[in-house]
């Protein structure tokens, strides 16, 4: 039980290092010689935890955003989710823009796609059971990669100031767009 707490302290203390450098930094010219400097670690330290930068970049927005979502109960709580992710993007939009501005809109929706995928398919089984209808497994993908592209690249247009709507209308609207569009897809497939 030491260790675990031990490790998460270590991995919390890199993620914090790696986003205060990313408020004055281009996230590709970030090295792992600093995070470890400003921490106070070793190199073997970051490496037992993590693969590279873009490891702890990932792990970082896991923690704080990611694994919060998949906690919400997303056929009933979708809006609250979908809020929160906006929320976090504007406390955070200096330490997205510079992994934006580094790697740009394509990279960065491939950096996150796993895990939106991964919430995509949570919400289409939710609906699933709230309508009553399973969906072959090619359907299922066709429709949560549909779902995870369109909220995936609404999200990065809105961070990035390209969809004028305030949020709580985009909020609606992404909440419109499930809320009515999800269970007719489900149900007419």
């Amino acid at each position: 039980m030491k260790h675990e707490v031990t490790s998460m302290y270590t991995k919390k203390a890199l993620s914090e290092s790696l986003k205060r450098f990313m408020q004055t930094k281009p996230f590709s010219k970030i090295s792992v010689s600093e995070i470890i400097e400003d921490c106070g670690l070793n190199r073997k330290t970051f490496y037992y935890h993590f693969a590279d930068t873009r490891d702890l970049l990932k792990w970082t927005f896991e923690q704080e955003a990611i694994e919060v979502v998949k906690s919400f109960d997303l056929l009933i709580d979708y809006e609250d989710a979908i809020l929160f992710v906006m929320d976090y993007l504007e406390k955070n939009q200096h330490m997205l823009n510079c992994v934006y501005d580094s790697v740009g809109r394509d990279e960065l929706k491939i950096f996150l796609y796993n895990d939106f995928f991964e919430i995509g398919n949570m919400i289409v089984s939710s609906a699933e059971k709230a309508v009553g209808v399973q969906l072959s497994e090619d359907h299922k993908r066709l429709v949560v990669t549909f779902y995870t592209e369109g909220i995936a690249g609404i999200i990065i247009e809105w961070m990035k100031g390209e969809i004028k709507l305030d949020k709580a209308d985009t909020v609606k609207y992404i909440s419109s767009i499930f809320r009515n569009g999800l269970p007719a897809i489900i149900k007419n497939v």
